[in-house]
């Protein structure tokens, strides 16, 4: 059983269903964060594309009923999409699912004793945000279609709210301490010097649609296991936002996911089309305009290691406590059948056989008390994700009858951060000297060439119903719209 709004109020400067209108305080500060925030857009939002009206999707309720529609799709300039403050339905009598306080009512205020680890939970969600804004907001001069323009800008605009969801959490339940973490959220920049985003993955560059796609897929899904997680808080009020987060964050993987099926897809085409066999021959796949299958699998070995790092150290003693104090769960704890405590578990990392580096001795399990290796947990529950969509872009390469397989390297590859970040692993696991891993490392990672010829490929298409060289049609289109369907009506310049 539910209780509180489910629809938004759209009658007021900032759409909520959190009964703002009440809240002066409240209002107040968040209507005065509201200019700083349109600022920020306008100058680290999508480049060039302010006054286009791009056909974006409105959340009009946080829940869905019967044939009732969650969201509404219309033509909407950037700097007016209605942001708002949305929050899931609140659970009655609701119980905090894990840690000390397992059972025991869950948080409508927040506790004094974890007001400081709370905080900081909400200002690392909150900052990831706006950051991946303004990674991304040159791509849409270089986009592949209208269509792939508009998924790019509803992302945006989603990341844009959910930068909102956090702010109002700062600002309602901490107070000075709030308003001032808020301001900082729009101060800091991407891959700036002075001022970075908090997340070293969060400071890339995202330079090309490709890694977009993959950006989508692996960042994004990894948002989707911190929501997951923030989700089961004992602390109602995050709990809330997180569930109605992962409404909006579901689309977000689907245009990874989606996006790099379609590249595999036309690159075995055209392969299929000129009578190339083996798809390791990368001159003569690469003189056809797409994307061969080797540069796509150096890529994404980047990109996934790249988010591993995002989980942290796999033995955080930070983690423990936020399980203990209720305050973050594991993945789906809601669905786990143990005591939710945790006091007596363990739970099994890969680590070298001998324990040093430049063993090639293999992999042995070592067990580890399970509070202290929830992030490997939840990494490993990261993995399990990602290869069901990686299973899906195989089997279009299958269907094309050629035999290459994307595959996952090693959680030890490329890692810059936790027990395997002094090590120099290969995809496959095996340790090797840092003189031999550095050798090898373009065959394994992009090289300055790869990048160039993805750089060469990325020249825009905004014809409505064509498609780049080097990408495939969508096969199912976002509210079921035709195939000349213009998504993005570009300003006159």
């Amino acid at each position: 059983m539910t209780t509180l709004d489910s629809t938004v109020d759209y009658d007021v400067l900032i759409p909520n269903n959190v009964a703002l209108a009440s809240d002066a305080r409240v209002r107040r500060g968040l209507e005065r964060w509201h200019p700083g925030y349109i600022d920020w857009w306008m100058d680290m939002g999508p480049d060039g594309f302010q006054t286009s009206d791009v056909y974006l999707r409105t959340a009009v309720r946080v829940e869905s009923k019967g044939a009732d529609k969650w969201a509404v799709f219309d033509y909407v300039k950037m700097p007016d999409y209605r942001w708002g403050i949305l929050l899931a339905p609140q659970a009655e009598d609701r119980k905090i699912p894990f840690g000390r306080h397992v059972g025991e009512p869950a948080w409508h205020e927040v506790p004094g004793e974890y007001r400081a680890m709370l905080r900081r939970l909400i200002v690392i969600q909150g900052d990831t945000e706006p950051a991946s804004v303004e990674q991304q907001r040159f791509l849409g001069k270089t986009a592949p279609s209208l269509y792939d323009m508009r998924n790019l800008f509803q992302v945006n605009v989603e990341e844009g709210r959910h930068l909102w969801a956090m702010v109002y959490l700062l600002q309602k339940y901490f107070g000075r301490d709030g308003r001032e973490e808020a301001a900082e959220l729009l101060r800091r920049r991407s891959g700036s010097d002075d001022a970075p985003r908090m997340l070293g993955a969060f400071n890339e560059e995202t330079p090309d649609w490709l890694s977009f796609f993959l950006f989508t897929f692996f960042t994004d899904r990894d948002g989707k296991m911190q929501l997951e997680s923030l989700a089961q808080s004992g602390f109602d009020p995050l709990s809330r936002t997180c569930r109605f987060m992962l409404t909006e964050e579901a689309f977000h993987m689907f245009v990874g996911e989606s996006g790099v099926t379609r590249i595999v897809q036309r690159t075995c085409e055209a392969m299929r089309e000129a009578g190339i066999d083996d798809p390791t021959e990368i001159e003569a796949v690469r003189a056809l305009g797409v994307i061969d299958l080797p540069t796509i699998q150096k890529k994404m070995n980047l990109h996934y290691s790249l988010t591993l790092d995002l989980f942290g150290s796999e033995l955080s003693t930070n983690s423990a406590n936020f399980f203990n104090a209720g305050l973050k769960g594991r993945f789906r704890e809601h669905r786990l059948e143990d005591d939710h405590r945790l006091l007596e578990d363990t739970y099994g990392i890969p680590e070298p056989a001998n324990g040093a580096a430049g063993s090639n001795g293999g992999w042995h399990i070592v067990q580890h008390p399970a509070l202290n290796a929830l992030n490997a947990r939840l990494r490993d529950d990261f993995t399990t994700d990602c290869n069901l969509g990686v299973g899906r872009w195989n089997k279009a390469i299958s269907q094309t009858g050629f035999d290459f397989a994307i595959t996952l390297p090693h959680v030890a590859f490329h890692r810059q951060i936790g027990v395997y970040r002094d090590l120099h692993a290969t995809p496959a696991g095996e340790i090797v000297s840092e003189d031999a891993w550095n050798a090898r490392r373009g065959e394994w990672l992009p090289d300055d060439s790869d990048r160039a010829f993805i750089e060469s490929l990325m020249e825009p298409e905004f014809r409505p119903g064509h498609y780049a060289s080097w990408i495939a049609e969508p096969r199912i289109r976002i509210n079921h719209k035709p195939g000349d369907f213009e998504w993005v009506k570009l300003a006159e310049a």
